[in-house]
């Protein structure tokens, strides 16, 4: 409480807080005009439709254009800056705001590609959840380089009324593909969701999760994945087109669940389920679920390059996407149903209670949240998966 601080104590507090007001008022006036451009996953058409929300009221609010640079890879973003600054283009690059995690904001994190430390300095970083691992990314201390702006986990869906008993753990798919041969699938690694996929088996299956957290080393790469490999030998072949082929993407799966072609779909969002039996993609039976043992899930992020050309703009529009509104109407299910990561004790009560809404086909039931490997593990996994089962 000021009133009662010592007057020195009291004028220092005061001049923190008036200059990062100033500081702010100055990086908002610096952003007006600007062009940001976000480079962002194209592939859902409830995210795309946010994104556009998003954007208009940044124009409305702060004078700032936004544009969505539709991606399928934040991979190649990364390259993209890589390339750019290996060429000597250290200002005006063409990424202003990417969303990204894992292993890529490592590389970028490792590279030198990032501006920052930013994200803390943000208004409405006080809003913020910080028991969620909003510091961390895949292990990774985040340091300010990156804004948190959605949560996910891993979720399966299935039609209830075809498949009322569906697997609650790895032993049990495994049960399950073999009674139902053909009807069982995943992505093809590196899709971010056949990735993940992959994790959720090794994070069940490895005798020691602990070294998952640790960067990965040959021999701790040999000895976890052992019992994976195993696993993925004898679910493979029945799988649909016995493991040979895989589905594309997630939004192949949920086709392929629709027309009753597979059992099982999955996502990375626990309420897309509900925004698929709306959309009428899938049957109104359908219905969400994870393993009883928990399923991996994250924090998803925004992150500007050192590069970048409106670092002003991308402040503040990731700003935004932090505030109450911005992730109230995110976490909607008629929008999109994404995760908050702000601490909902601090919202408003309607707020609240639209958090808490569910729709048929969303996940309802608390599933525990396994924590990602260390970010240095998604490559070495995909590269071996790749080799095991890619040319097939």
């Amino acid at each position: 409480m000021l009133k009662f601080l010592p007057f020195a104590t009291l004028a220092l507090v005061l001049g923190v807080a008036t200059g990062a007001q100033a500081d702010w008022a100055q990086t908002q006036n610096e952003a007006k005009g600007q062009t940001v451009y976000f480079n962002a996953w194209g592939g859902g058409d409830a995210i795309n439709a946010y994104i556009a929300w998003a954007a208009k009221e940044a124009k409305a609010r702060y004078q700032i254009d936004v544009r969505h640079v539709k991606i399928t890879d934040a991979a190649e973003v990364v390259k993209r800056v890589q390339t750019e600054v290996a060429a000597g283009r250290t200002s005006g690059g063409s990424v202003d705001l990417m969303w990204v995690n894992g292993e890529n904001f490592r590389n970028l994190k490792n590279g030198g590609l990032l501006f920052g430390p930013w994200a803390q300095q943000l208004p409405n970083w006080g809003l913020v959840d910080l028991n969620k691992p909003v510091r961390t990314d895949f292990s990774v201390a985040t340091e300010g380089y990156e804004s948190p702006w959605g949560t996910a986990q891993l979720t399966f869906i299935t039609d209830s009324a075809k498949t009322p008993t569906p697997p609650r753990s790895a032993t049990e798919l495994l049960a399950f593909a073999k009674a139902n041969p053909g009807r069982i699938s995943y992505p093809k690694p590196p899709d971010f969701h056949g990735t993940t996929f992959v994790k959720q088996l090794l994070l069940e299956l490895t005798p020691n999760r602990e070294v998952l957290q640790q960067p990965v080393t040959p021999a701790t790469f040999a000895s976890a994945t052992q019992p994976l490999w195993a696993y993925l030998d004898q679910l493979h072949p029945s799988l649909w087109r016995n493991g040979k082929a895989f589905p594309a993407s997630a939004a192949e799966m949920h086709r392929m669940l629709g027309d009753g072609e597979l059992k099982l779909s999955l996502t990375f969002n626990p309420n897309e389920g509900a925004n698929l039996v709306a959309a009428r993609q899938l049957p109104a039976m359908a219905t969400s679920f994870g393993f009883t043992g928990g399923t991996i899930g994250n924090v998803h992020f925004v992150a500007i390059p050192v590069n970048a050309r409106a670092k002003a703009g991308a402040q503040v529009f990731a700003n935004f996407l932090l505030s109450a509104e911005a992730q109230t109407h995110k976490a909607d299910i008629t929008v999109w149903g994404d995760g908050t990561v702000l601490d909902t004790a601090k919202l408003p009560a309607d707020s609240q209670a639209l958090m808490r809404k569910k729709a048929p086909g969303a996940l309802v039931e608390a599933v525990p949240t396994l924590p990602e490997p260390h970010a240095s593990w998604v490559e070495a996994l995909e590269a071996e998966w790749l080799k095991r089962y890619g040319a097939r």
